[in-house]
């Protein structure tokens, strides 16, 4: 039976490049669009440029032209690097669009005039040079708690605390360098609490996979709040009605563009109506893939939204993990940080699309790209076993039969299509990697058969054997059943496959339609084995991309390059800081704080200490430190912060962001011992 469905990403933002740990997400529902579509059921594609907010209005401002010509030109380079990796949507808008106004406008009046809209007067930091009211990224100053200079206005990087930015000490505006003063300006809220009960329903029944359910389930247990949905002008986005000076959070319309790219499609495609998927009593699917980082956003507030305002909800939300690479984070200084063009300038796209596909598992774990696994990955599946069966049966079939393949009847090649079943069954769930596990399976087994057989050995004593055309006609009739499972991955390849076996597509139905007495065309090599000195080249490309890099917000002159040196200590001052080996047995976000992480330390003879450390920006999967070890001031006096008590503080060294390390002592440390 035929679906109707409707699938989108999440919108990337307009304002910078696309790089490898993006297309973890557009990778993964493309193939699964694709899927669909190989089906034959009936599927669109849709996405967008998140296109609105004050990074976006600031950074045309320094580049000296208009945002919406950074957001022409930024949507132009993500379209054609989308395209490089053969990502195809149906349609890709932007949130700055006449669509976008008119939904986010309705969604707004709908959710209002049902009393889901708040306004109360909030004080917030001003920056009186920019004429613009301040978020907290663009504060920084002195922390209140520890003295440690230029930190943000949310927490310090340096002794893990918390605060607001009015607690700050000699705050600066980072967008000026001026020191900001406290204005107060009515914000305009979405009545989140008032769906609490329909919400609870929703994330439990079977829309969200179940480790994210369980995570709202935390969230619920906590209360639901209020959400600021207004920013003041001057601010890149669109007008609240009715509330001249306000504007929409660039949260609000985002998700919101999701409607609009689907609207705009329905304007160009005949027969296509927008209320067939989008109204309540829609018998249509709604799908949204999207990083584990913003379900808060499309698993509470966008169905809230949705269903104040009389619209369906989405039939499933599904969050996918992180991107590594080599391990850990991607790092600019070590070259992994990748972006999608520079990739592309060195590697195939389709090395890489079949990599993720390998790794991408239906839940939220991480992903992690090991370039020398990469390599060797791609090149024995995809070159040593696929390509490997029609390179060694084409030659035999062109140059002693005439291009001219044979019936066949064998129980291998039964297997190969009854194998599509539980193929498709993998790829339904998302479950990419064990998909592909078993398409390799049957690789081995096809090429295991032709190794047996031998028809280079018959070949010899007698080209024009009719054995000789069985085995290798067999042999590409089973590489068709490969081409169909993996086409959805590895679309250029499987175009370049039909042009081979003269065939008109790959459509998953083909499968169990045999190929028969068929004339084949010439065979051409598919796919060139991916070369360790071209990924080399491709990490040496990133790294020198840094002495150019892209445009951004320069920091104030105010801005201390080095913090100070502190006031000199003496030497027993010194000694007393009793530093320990730790290991860490828990480890876990902090909801609520950007850049802490909670951890349970086992400071050895039993006892067992918590402590908030601020790496959170180095470590947001906070499962890969338990188990290792580090080094905490075991001395330091209990600090009570906003989420608990702080019993010790974790040692950890960098540059700041993503590059922060714990110290780890030599193999053979055990918690509890003193460090000297």
């Amino acid at each position: 039976m035929s679906r109707r469905i409707l699938v989108t990403s999440a919108l990337p933002y307009a304002n910078g490049s696309i790089h490898l740990g993006h297309l973890v997400e557009y990778l993964q529902t493309d193939i699964w669009v694709r899927f669909q579509k190989s089906r034959g059921h009936e599927v669109y594609y849709v996405c967008a440029d998140d296109a609105h907010g004050t990074a976006i209005m600031l950074k045309a401002e320094q580049m000296g032209i208009s945002p919406e010509q950074l957001i022409q030109e930024v949507s132009q380079e993500h379209q054609q690097d989308f395209a490089g990796f053969q990502i195809e949507f149906d349609q890709y808008h932007s949130t700055h669009s006449d669509e976008n106004r008119y939904f986010a406008s309705l969604i707004y009046e709908r959710n209002r005039d049902g009393g889901h809209i708040a306004t109360r007067p909030v004080r917030q930091f001003f920056d009186p040079e920019r004429q613009l009211f301040l978020a907290d990224r663009f504060i920084k100053g002195q922390c209140p708690k520890c003295g440690a200079p230029d930190q943000y206005g949310d927490s310090c990087e340096n002794c893990g605390a918390t605060y607001t930015p009015t607690e700050l000490k000699t705050p600066y505006s980072t967008i000026s360098g001026a020191t900001p003063v406290m204005r107060e300006s009515l914000h305009y809220f979405f009545k989140l609490p008032d769906f609490r009960d329909m919400l609870e329903a929703w994330t439990r029944s079977g829309h969200l996979q179940t480790e994210v359910a369980n995570k709202l389930g935390e969230w619920f247990q906590a209360g639901l709040a209020e959400w600021d949905i207004s920013r003041d002008a001057p601010y890149f986005g669109f007008e609240i009605p009715q509330a001249p000076g306000k504007y929409f959070y660039v949260w609000l319309d985002a998700p919101i563009g999701y409607m609009a790219s689907f609207k705009a499609l329905c304007a160009r495609t005949p027969g296509l109506a927008f209320d067939d998927f989008w109204a309540t009593d829609s018998k249509t699917e709604l799908y949204h893939f999207i990083g584990k980082d913003i379900v808060y956003f499309h698993a509470l507030f966008w169905p809230a939204m949705l269903h104040g305002a009389n619209f369906r909800l989405p039939n499933g939300v599904f969050a996918h993990g992180f991107l590594t690479v080599n391990g850990t984070k991607m790092s600019k200084s070590r070259g992994t940080f990748i972006k999608a063009r520079t990739y592309l300038e060195y590697l195939d796209p389709q090395y890489l699309r079949y990599y993720f596909a390998a790794k991408l598992v239906s839940g939220v774990e991480d992903l992690d790209l090991n370039l020398d696994d990469f390599v060797a990955r791609v090149n024995a599946d995809l070159v040593g076993k696929v390509v490997n069966i029609a390179s060694r049966c084409a030659g035999f079939i062109q140059r002693h039969f005439d291009h001219r393949l044979v019936p066949v009847h064998h129980p291998l090649l039964t297997s190969c299509m009854d194998a599509g079943d539980s193929i498709a069954e993998h790829y339904e769930h998302r479950d990419f990697a064990r998909a592909l596990r078993e398409i390799m399976s049957l690789a081995d087994r096809i090429n295991q058969y032709i190794d047996e057989q031998k028809p280079w050995a018959l070949a010899k004593a007698s080209p024009e054997d009719p054995q000789i055309a069985e085995i290798c006609s067999l042999g590409l009739e089973a590489f068709r059943q490969l081409m169909t499972y993996l086409a959805p991955v590895l679309p250029g390849m499987s175009r370049q496959v039909q042009e081979f076996l003269n065939v008109k597509d790959l459509h998953w139905a083909t499968r169990l339609q045999p190929l028969g007495a068929h004339t084949i065309r010439t065979f051409q090599p598919l796919l060139q084995r991916v070369e360790a000195e071209h990924v080399q080249a491709m990490i040496k490309a990133s790294m020198e991309d840094l002495i150019t890099p892209e445009r951004t917000l320069p920091e104030p002159a105010t801005t201390p390059a080095i913090e100070p040196i502190q006031p000199l200590i003496d030497l027993d001052s010194f000694l007393k800081v009793d530093l320990r080996v730790a290991r860490i047995l828990e480890a876990q976000l902090v909801e609520g704080a950007d850049r802490l992480l909670r951890l349970l330390l086992d400071t050895g003879a039993g006892e067992k200490r918590q402590v908030f450390a601020g790496i959170r920006t180095a470590y947001d999967t906070p499962a890969q430190l338990i188990g290792r070890l580090t080094v905490m001031v075991a001395n330091l006096a209990p600090r009570k912060m906003k989420f608990g008590v702080s019993e010790g503080m974790v040692l950890a060294a960098g540059p700041g962001g993503s590059d922060i390390y714990l110290l780890a002592p030599d193999t053979g440390a055990e918690p509890g011992m003193r460090i000297r």
